[in-house]
């Protein structure tokens, strides 16, 4: 015997029962040759007429139903009763035939073409199918011919709470700046429920946190998630895990749930100043040093991250900041201490700067935090370089007679070591300058003399360079140019351009002076002149 539903579905059947019965008329579509009537849920009286005039002629339809439910996932040994049709044509003579079309009409759904009994012969799942469109008629059991027109009628699948809530978009990850105030807004999220959503509280979802508190809250029915706590410290702890429940029933007892987890990760903002590693830096450098030569790097810390820990370095006292810059390095965040002008060993031989970090984006919301920088103090001492003697004179000019006599002294070049170790020098000359060896030089004491006789007039200018070494370091070496004049001396009788041939006029008298010249001008002429 076809099962009638459980006690729990009996229940339920039977308001629907009486709403069939107590239904407001409805308009149904009448045939052409008739006008649209009322059908009455009150059972009509039959007039002996034909078949024919049964279904022409009626002024009322006799159905008596309405729209049927069936309770989802219900599953069991016999067929579930989902409804009886009738119609009041039917006597009880049990002439009356009933049947069924539609969606799942045999397959989902079997009619008892005596009782009207509709039972449904499958497990249904709303989720899948919400409901069913079929027609029913009421024919005559003998001839087949209808009683009433064909109407369609609905079976809703009554829905049960059998879908647990679902974050599809989950797992999420959501960011809000440090030191939020109270009640920031974080991010939202949502969940599904496959149940019915006008039908009970199956799909009505309420959203709670089961792990994440007290630092974050959330919104039961909207899922806004937001701050909990004010002030909290990326630099304490930057990320958090949020654990969110989605209950369906209302979050009721009994209701089904889903979870999902939200990663939060506080974003930086600048509200922590910069601060040196140490108060006080010891740096030394070579006085020889190139310029623009590193000579070392302050940093100052920052907790922030990205551009919140930029910090720009100055010097901004100290008696060395006419020779020393500092730059910034943007990179590792630290400044670079450089020389910009020459160090001398033997004038100074430390320096003291003050140096200051200051970050380059301040928040103004956080001044309150500051001062966003700090100072620090480098000691800077200069070592002493081991280096080249250096002449008394750039240059030398030194003169000598012609008539010089051989190593006699012509003049000295002399040279000292400037480093406090002052090595002894040695003096030579650059033989490359003085191919000839016309001179020689006192290699302790830079005096130079003549090695060989000077003549001015074959050279007047001598050009050498003489070279001064540090004993204890060959390696330190300085070359000076010196130039030599030779200074004249009467040393030469005159002597004519060319021989003379003279010739004495043949009327001269004793005390006249005779000038003969001799011209060539393609032949010789001869002209005698004669002065008293």
């Amino acid at each position: 015997m076809p099962l009638q539903a459980p006690e729990m579905l009996l229940d339920l059947w039977t308001p629907l029962i009486i709403l069939w019965i107590t239904l407001p008329p409805c308009i149904y579509s009448a045939p052409m040759n008739q006008s649209p009537v009322l059908m009455s849920g009150s059972p009509l009286e039959l007039n002996r007429l034909s078949e024919e005039q049964l279904i022409l002629n009626r002024s009322k339809r006799g159905w008596v139903w309405n729209q049927m439910f069936v309770l989802e996932e219900f599953s069991g040994p016999e067929p579930i009763l989902v409804g009886r049709l009738h119609t009041d044509l039917d006597p009880g003579s049990k002439k009356i035939k009933y049947i069924l079309s539609g969606d799942g009409a045999g397959t989902i759904f079997q009619i008892n073409d005596v009782t009207g009994d509709i039972h449904a012969i499958k497990r249904l799942d709303r989720e899948e199918k919400a409901e069913y469109t079929l027609t029913a008629q009421a024919v005559d059991w003998e001839t087949n011919k209808p009683l009433e027109p064909p109407s369609e009628f609905i079976i809703k699948v009554q829905d049960i709470n059998d879908n647990a809530p679902e974050f599809l978009n989950g797992p999420y990850h959501a960011t809000v700046p440090e030191m939020s105030i109270l009640g920031t807004s974080v991010t939202n999220v949502t969940a599904t429920d496959a149940d019915d959503p006008v039908y009970g509280n199956s799909a009505k979802l309420v959203y709670s946190i089961l792990e994440g508190q007290p630092y974050f809250s959330i919104e039961p029915e909207t899922a806004i998630i937001k701050t909990a706590l004010p002030n909290m410290d990326r630099e304490a702890k930057e990320e958090y895990l949020v654990v969110i429940q989605a209950k369906d029933m209302g979050g009721h007892s009994g209701g089904l749930s889903g979870t999902t987890t939200l990663t939060v990760t506080l974003t930086d903002v600048n509200d922590n100043p910069p601060k040196f590693a140490q108060s006080l830096y010891h740096f030394s450098v070579p006085e020889d040093v190139v310029l623009g030569t590193a000579i070392g790097r302050v940093k100052a810390n920052d907790q922030d991250i990205g551009e919140n820990a930029q910090s720009s370095y100055d010097i901004i006292d100290g008696d060395g900041t006419a020779l020393f810059e500092i730059t910034s390095d943007a990179q590792a965040q630290d400044g670079i201490i450089r020389l910009r002008k020459p160090l001398d060993f033997e004038t100074k031989k430390s320096y003291t700067l003050k140096v200051e970090a200051a970050n380059v984006h301040i928040d103004p919301r956080f001044s309150g935090r500051g001062p966003f920088k700090d100072t620090a103090t480098v000691k800077i001492v200069v070592e002493d370089a081991d280096e080249p003697p250096v002449f008394s004179s750039p240059t030398y000019l030194l003169e000598v007679h012609e008539n010089a006599a051989l190593n006699s002294v012509i003049g000295q070049v002399t040279a000292r070591d400037p480093d406090i170790t002052s090595s002894p020098i040695r003096f030579s000359i650059d033989r490359h300058t003085d191919l000839e060896r016309q001179f020689n030089i006192n290699a302790d004491d830079g005096k130079i003399t003549l090695a060989t006789p000077l003549d001015r007039e074959l050279s007047v200018w001598h050009n050498i360079t003489i070279i001064a070494t540090e004993i204890r370091n060959h390696s330190q070496i300085s070359r000076v140019p010196v130039a030599i004049k030779v200074l004249d001396v009467n040393d030469n009788a005159p002597e004519f351009a060319s021989e003379y041939e003279a010739f004495l006029c043949e009327n001269g008298k004793p005390g006249q002076v005779n000038i003969s010249m001799l011209l060539m001008l393609n032949m010789f002429v001869y002209h005698c002149l004669i002065f008293d």
